[in-house]
């Protein structure tokens, strides 16, 4: 299997010429050989770290593997509709299980993190099983201790990777419609529907080939985009109405929500998902904060226009990190601290603004 496997490579499409042919086959030589395989990604799952793990899932079991899909916690609800997405074994409700279904692997692959740190108090577990580990990852500066790693910063997302690989290895025809339905919704999730990172046109002939495969586009956008419930409709109101403060000189949006907040607008994991993305639709905005008041700390999310680099911020202030446009962390104290914090230091990052911006619509 492994030689007709290998000989397959060089039938991969073209938009896979930047992939390193001997990591293809080291690829296919530790999948060849793996009989029971757990697929994980970071802590607050998204669409791209869902996505990729579940696509693979199913491309794997189709292969023949026993392949399972272990996360560090729970998945934001907007994303059940995807195949299987009840099999998905969570670190924080199933300890034991999955504790189990990692001692009994024989290969695991980390996927959307670039270091243990993103997998919370999965990490340690992760770190010490003797199984083979492959990183797929597409954030800068990956620190794993990985076999064999494919770090692409320069991918739209994880699942934009993933499908490379698999067209590199020669596993298109084996590609699913569960397993084009999961891919493409880490692509439209992390593309925030094809409108940023979408600077090679490869991406979308990779979204025409995940529909050729009965991938529903509209059915994924209307699932994990625009369908909400009704206090998240309210809660993300709250916020854009009375929350939003704006830094007109330095191009910059500010949402903080507390836990009474949450509280008062019965939050559920997922609530808050692209609410960090609102303020850049204001003509001239160029980066966007959002501060949310956890059970332990506070989580920071940022979005930017014109190549502001939010990861640096995100790097510098809140122990974090991420793409350039699209970064997060998290800051250990008071949320008026956090915010005082980012306030005290928004200056430091306005010569990364671009000099000639149209006005900045606001009165």
């Amino acid at each position: 299997m492994l030689i007709e496997l290998i000989r397959s490579v060089n039938k991969k499409l073209k938009m896979n010429d930047f992939l390193e042919t001997n990591d293809i086959k080291r690829f296919l030589s530790l999948l060849d050989k793996s009989e029971r395989i757990v697929l994980t990604c970071h802590v607050h799952p998204d669409g791209d770290a869902i996505g990729s793990t579940l696509g693979l899932m199913h491309l794997f079991r189709d292969l023949g593997k026993h392949a399972t899909v272990v996360v560090p916690d729970t998945p934001p609800r907007s994303l059940r509709f995807l195949p299987d997405f009840n099999e998905i074994a969570v670190y924080t409700r199933h300890d034991p299980y999955c504790s189990r279904l990692i001692e009994e692997s024989d290969l695991i692959i980390c996927c959307d993190f670039n270091t243990s740190s993103r997998q919370d108090h999965l990490a340690p577990l992760i770190n010490s099983a003797k199984s083979i580990k492959i990183l797929i990852d597409h954030h800068e500066e990956p620190d794993m201790n990985c076999e064999l790693q494919f770090s692409y910063p320069e991918m739209s997302s994880t699942c934009e990777l993933v499908f490379r690989i698999i067209a590199a290895c020669g596993f298109y025809s084996d590609l699913n419609h569960n397993s084009a339905t999961c891919l493409l919704t880490g692509l439209i999730t992390d593309t925030q529907n094809f409108t940023v990172n979408c600077r090679n046109n490869d991406i979308y002939e990779i979204l025409a080939k995940l529909m050729d495969k009965g991938a529903d586009k509209r059915k994924i956008i209307e699932e994990c985009i625009k369908a909400c419930s009704y206090w998240s409709l309210k809660l993300k109101s709250h916020a854009l109405s009375d929350k939003l403060e704006i830094f007109p000189s330095h191009r910059c949006g500010l949402i903080t929500i507390n836990k009474d907040e949450l509280a008062e607008y019965k939050y559920e994991k997922g609530d808050t998902e692209g609410l960090v993305n609102e303020p850049l639709n204001i003509r001239g905005m160029v980066y966007s904060v959002f501060m949310r008041e956890d059970s332990d700390c506070i989580k920071v999310s940022c979005r930017s226009k014109y190549e502001f680099p939010v990861s640096q911020i995100c790097k510098d202030l809140f122990n974090g990190g991420g793409h350039r446009m699209a970064a997060g962390g998290e800051y250990y104290g008071s949320l008026e601290e956090c915010r005082n914090l980012f306030i005290n230091h928004i200056k430091d990052y306005d010569s990364f603004i671009p000099k000639k911006l149209e006005k900045l619509e606001i009165n």
